[in-house]
């Protein structure tokens, strides 16, 4: 769908549908105010009737307002003007592009983005709108046999800013919205895929996919025979009882001189965690092909970042493996000797992806990097602190933690820093090793993180962990594709500070 912005008055729009704004109770927002003056009072005596609240998501479309050029008028329910904020204006994008879509009307100027939100400006109205608008047309059907499309969906969004001055902030806001929106839905078409197609090998494909589109990006794998070689054997013990042979995945992307050090994007790919040995309950088990979550992230990621053209060096890494199990699958009691010499006894093999990631951590420590960032869908103990709101960051380095936060309230993606203290690393003692893989039921999000943390000294690290965030199940069951809004976002910021020094 095509995006754009514009300036100019509501009544002069000649368009399918113009959109505007209505209060409660009955009030009309300044836009609406305009129509309401032009049309000789058709809108008020329309709520006089009570034909509309103006409570949140309620919509009502008007056909051949008088005076006014636009075939229609689409009424918008926006709710209590003081209260309009972030999720609400999310939500009220998204209603209209769905009634929008069932309408007929094939291009639309949305006024919407004038609405005030506290504390965000035209950039942010416009680029939310954008994304709010692609979430709510995105449709994963690429394996139904009968592709059910809407007989006149809407094709063009023009989003009115409130003066001349303020369209190049629109124009950027679209463009980091498109941007941001496109790696969005690689994140999510990858992790909705099934785990018979999605394996760690299609995940390296995709990334090479995607490399063929830009000349900046390059891609490399590590297999396992190489990963023997450099004694990744944690990370080769937790594919061992899968029929699918693990694929660490390298995106690079250069879009700076070379000695501009590296920011690291590590995503857990585990294509499907059935648990191993220590075999997951049966019901949602479905929902493990998620456990991807973290590898899809890189790539939307990523996909975003070369969309942009931002000029920045970035590496990509996607840990792509598949925890089955097997004859040949490792088991609680073995000890596993990591890459980076440290030994870990494996109490539960369902603590696999910091298994994965702490070979994968060690490994790149070999770009010096300025920073990373991993992304795991790595505990349930995430969901029951946060639910489905948040992402957890835990850091020990407090500059890059306020940098990944500043980009989740920017962005709208929320997250929310939990403690790393070192009083949390003793419940990951073992009497046979140097660590276990699990540190008992009692802060599990924090002792997850304790563990990577041993495997990052040789950089600033931060860790997030999208267990409650990257996907939503039951009927609704599909990626969110989160956090691609957050780390563009962080890439974006990384660029802008760069440039201003």
């Amino acid at each position: 769908m095509e995006f754009s912005v514009k300036s100019g008055n509501p009544e002069k729009q000649r368009s399918a549908c113009i959109v505007v704004g209505v209060f409660e109770p009955r009030r009309l927002s300044g836009v609406a105010e305009q129509l309401d003056k032009v049309s000789d009072g058709y809108l008020s005596n329309l709520l006089r009737r009570g034909d509309l609240e103006g409570k949140s998501g309620q919509v009502l479309l008007l056909h051949h307002v008088p005076n006014i050029l636009a075939e229609r008028v689409l009424l918008v329910g926006c709710g209590k003007e003081r209260e309009l904020d972030e999720r609400q204006y999310r939500q009220i994008i998204a209603r209209t592009i769905n009634t929008l879509n069932e309408t007929g009307s094939m291009e639309a100027v949305c006024f919407l983005s004038e609405l005030h939100v506290k504390g965000r400006d035209t950039y942010w109205k416009v680029r939310q709108a954008v994304e709010a608008a692609r979430a709510a047309l995105y449709n994963f059907n690429e394996l139904k046999s009968k592709k059910e499309e809407p007989r006149r969906p809407l094709r063009k969004l023009i989003f009115n800013v409130p003066s001349r001055k303020e369209l190049t902030l629109g124009e950027q806001a679209v463009q980091h919205g498109l941007a941001v929106s496109a790696g969005m839905d690689v994140c999510r078409n990858v992790a909705n895929m099934p785990p018979n197609i999605c394996t760690p090998r299609y995940l390296a494909e995709q990334a090479e996919k995607m490399a063929e589109g830009y000349d900046n990006l390059s891609v490399t794998t590590v297999e396992e025979a190489e990963m023997e070689k450099l004694g990744m054997n944690a990370y080769l013990a937790v594919g061992r009882g899968s029929e699918h042979e693990s694929v660490l995945t390298l995106m690079h992307y250069k879009g700076a001189p070379d000695d501009q050090a590296p920011i690291v994007l590590v995503g857990k790919g585990l294509t499907f965690d059935s648990g191993g040995i220590s075999i997951k309950p049966s019901a949602n088990m479905d929902e493990m092909k998620y456990d991807m979550g973290g590898a899809a992230g890189v790539l939307g990621a990523m996909q975003a970042l070369a969309e942009l053209q931002l000029p920045v060096n970035v590496i990509g890494a996607v840990a792509g493996c598949e925890n089955m199990p097997d004859g040949k699958a490792y088991r609680p009691g073995d000890i596993l000797t990591t890459m980076s010499g440290q030994t870990v006894e494996v109490l539960n093999t369902d603590a696999e992806g910091r298994l994965v990631l702490c070979d994968t951590l060690t490994y790149v420590e070999r770009f010096e990097p300025d920073s990373v960032i991993d992304l795991a869908t790595l505990t349930g103990a995430c969901v029951i602190a946060l639910g489905s709101h948040a992402s957890a960051v835990l850091s020990q380095h407090n500059p890059l933690a306020h940098e990944v936060l500043n980009a989740a309230q920017q962005s709208g993606d929320k997250a929310w820093r939990m403690p790393l203290w070192d009083e949390y690393q003793s419940m990951l003692d073992s009497p046979f090793a140097d660590m276990a893989n699990i540190g008992g039921r009692e802060a599990g999000t924090i002792t997850a993180a304790c563990f990577l943390s041993r495997f990052t000294k040789k950089y600033n690290w931060a860790h997030m962990d999208i267990a409650g965030t990257a996907w939503q199940g039951g009927k609704e069951k599909g990626s969110t594709g989160r956090p691609v809004p957050l780390l563009t976002q962080f890439l974006i910021n990384r660029c802008s500070s760069e440039a201003t020094e």
